[in-house]
């Protein structure tokens, strides 16, 4: 996808390769998109549900990030002349705590000759359903409906915007996009205040960030986009800030990933963490400590809402054509009633460093540790039950080599919380039944016929999560069964650098395209087998699937390079940086 990523951990948008804002959902991550073009024009006009600059004439298009920012330019050039768009969300410190309003800045300014250009301003509501009433002011234009008003201060002239008029652009016009907020200051003044202060912000958080020696823009980039799927005012992590573009296309595989699901999650903060970026983790430690509270040591659901909404209602915008034509549009997910195992795992697991971690606020004590244990007797329970899995198969129920292996991690980090808490006994309890699963699983998933771990118990189908195993400790990266499974992985289901997730057909049939996390779990595989050339080789090829700005979806048709899935994908994301940071050069060693 040739698009770019803005935000500011409250609301965020995306921005194509032409500078249209085609996404962006109102008031949260999770709410109506105002700006739906990205997934279909809805039943009004061509171009609706995007706020778009068009340039007379077009004939090339430069983009970039300002370096180290989450701040976007897009230049566009004609015989005319040269516009310069600019993009973000405000962020940063204000009155000791964090500024995020949910507005979207965005400045068009004259770069040479007289351009000629016509502003398309078009936002819906309701998913695409309803056109809003438009009032206007002296430096306003307010799009109303039921339920949510668009406010857009401006010093651009209301008629031409209003009229869609082509016009010469003599002087950069600024546009501030927020909820029914009154703007008292200079949009101008505004804009430029707030510019600076969010390239501070970002500036300054970046340069706390321990890097890798090597590919430092590729984690840098990866590391932002990150913490702008995390939704700051609870904490949580979404997979993703779209819904519904297909895995592969006309596929039918379309699913909303603006919801927090903890296996996500924990991969998210753990990457953050390896580049001392914590205070996301801190974030997401509380949001975590509330779902184990409101589950009172029953079942927990995989995915969540934002603000730990339990019901997400899966249905269809039937207004919206889809991405590329390709629908449905899909609004909640079905998976919040599934039962995946390997949820505890991944909760105990994502809540686990804040036991160890010394640079935190907040200090997790015996009273988290309680709480968390119930969890753990749920993982050891589950741990030989069959599940939907991580692939969230709607029609299918095994033992899962995954799930069975995120109850062991649950099972293994309790017993060393407890270790370091000076809990003998629960050491002692917990260690003892670690050993139990981590037994079964190494002696039932593994395969003569195959020769590798498989992805179920007694099966015979080869699935890419069973490379989580080193990933996660339970066996150690050059055991000749590991690397005879990742060997017969690769022969299987690679396809150059990137992956297919599993073999065996699914409710949607046969995968089609590589799964980018999957392909960066056998990157790391390699790494920890010492066969660290060929993981730089994968590496690089799976570096070079990103696009122009550096963000990867979820998936890659391995033909084509093409990206596909939800975007950006908090996974792809993650992969970057641990690849990064697992095969980097020491600094030690070359400085």
């Amino acid at each position: 996808m040739t698009h770019g990523l803005i935000g500011n951990c409250s609301i965020a948008g995306l921005i194509d390769g032409k500078g249209r804002l085609d996404w962006l959902c109102l008031p949260r991550f999770d709410g109506d998109p105002v700006f739906h073009a990205l997934v279909g024009d809805g039943p009004g006009e061509q171009g609706d549900g995007a706020f778009a600059i068009d340039l007379e004439d077009l004939a090339s298009v430069d983009q970039s990030y300002d370096r180290n920012t989450a701040i976007l330019r897009t230049v566009l050039r004609g015989p005319s002349g040269a516009v310069e768009i600019t993009d973000f969300c405000p962020r940063f410190m204000a009155r000791g705590r964090s500024f995020r309003p949910q507005m979207v800045a965005r400045r068009i300014r004259p770069l040479d000759g007289w351009p000629r250009i016509t502003v398309r301003l078009r936002p819906r509501f309701a998913w695409a359903e309803k056109a809003p009433a438009i009032t206007r002011g002296s430096n306003h234009i307010r799009y109303v409906s039921d339920d949510l008003t668009l406010r857009v201060t401006t010093d651009a002239p209301l008629d031409h915007i209003l009229t869609e008029r082509t016009f010469n652009l003599d002087r950069p016009l600024h546009f501030l996009l927020s909820q029914d907020e009154s703007v008292a200051e200079n949009p101008r003044d505004l804009f430029d205040s707030f510019l600076s202060e969010t390239t501070q912000y970002w500036r300054d958080w970046t340069r706390r960030l321990a890097l890798p020696l090597e590919w430092q823009e590729a984690v840098i980039r990866a590391a932002i986009s990150l913490k702008l799927c995390s939704y700051e005012p609870t904490g949580a992590i979404v997979a993703a800030v779209t819904t519904s573009i297909p895995e592969a296309p006309d596929s039918g595989r379309n699913w909303d990933y603006r919801y927090c699901w903890v296996r996500d999650a924990f991969f998210t903060v753990r990457a953050l963490n390896s580049l001392a970026a914590v205070s996301t983790m801190e974030n997401y430690f509380q949001w975590l400590m509330n779902v184990v509270a409101d589950s009172k040591g029953g079942h927990i659901q995989p995915v969540l809402g934002i603000g730990l909404e339990q019901q997400l209602t899966e249905w269809e915008a039937t207004a919206l054509q889809g991405y590329r034509g390709m629908g449905p549009v899909r609004v909640g997910n079905q998976a919040h009633e599934h039962y995946q195992h390997d949820t505890y795992g991944n909760i105990i697991l994502g809540a686990a460093p804040a036991f160890f971690d010394q640079r935190l606020f907040m200090q997790a004590d015996e009273t988290a540790f309680r709480m968390l244990e119930p969890l753990g007797e749920q993982a050891w329970n589950l741990h030989d039950q069959p599940d939907a899995g991580i692939w969230e198969l709607r029609t299918r129920s095994r033992i899962h080599t995954s799930s069975s292996l995120m109850c062991w991690a649950a099972c293994d980090r309790l017993a060393k919380i407890a270790d370091h808490l000076g809990m003998a006994d629960s050491r002692t309890v917990w260690g003892s039944r670690a050993e139990k699963i981590k037994a079964r699983i190494l002696t039932e998933a593994w395969s003569e016929k195959r020769g590798a771990y498989v992805e179920s118990f007694g099966g015979e189908t080869l699935d890419a999560s069973v490379l989580l195993m080193a990933e996660v400790g339970l066996i150690d990266g050059k055991d000749p069964r590991f690397v005879a499974t990742v060997d017969a992985l690769s022969a299987t289901l690679g396809r150059g650098p990137f992956m297919l997730r599993y073999e065996e057909a699914d409710d949607f049939g046969e995968p089609e395209v590589g799964f980018n996390v999957c392909a960066f779990w056998r990157v790391d595989a390699l790494a920890k087998a010492g066969r660290t050339e060929e993981a730089r080789e994968h590496f690089e090829g799976l570096l070079a699937a990103r696009n122009h700005l550096g963000l990867m979806s979820e998936d890659t048709d391995f033909r084509t390079g093409e990206a596909w899935g939800n975007f950006p994908q908090t996974y792809s994301l993650v992969g970057i940086i641990n690849g990064a940071m697992r095969l980097s050069k020491g600094w030690e060693n070359t400085l």
